[in-house]
């Protein structure tokens, strides 16, 4: 479930974020917690992530040899 915010940036689930890791959402949980991956809260309290932001670490781990 993609979200827009007001300024047409898109918002990413943690379960969204996770899936383009490959790793579990609370690991993605635990990364916002730990301040390596920013997050904004909605109203009800969940956590969104900046697609932008997320391609952009996405992008820096692929670069990082082994």
């Amino acid at each position: 479930m993609t979200h827009r915010s007001s300024d047409t940036e898109t918002l990413l689930t943690p379960s969204e974020v996770a899936a383009l890791f490959r790793v579990d959402p609370k690991t993605v949980t635990r990364w916002a917690k730990a301040g390596k991956l920013g997050s904004i809260r909605t109203l009800g309290g969940h956590r969104r992530f900046r697609e932008t932001e997320v391609r952009s670490l996405l992008d820096d781990e692929a670069e990082q040899p082994d």
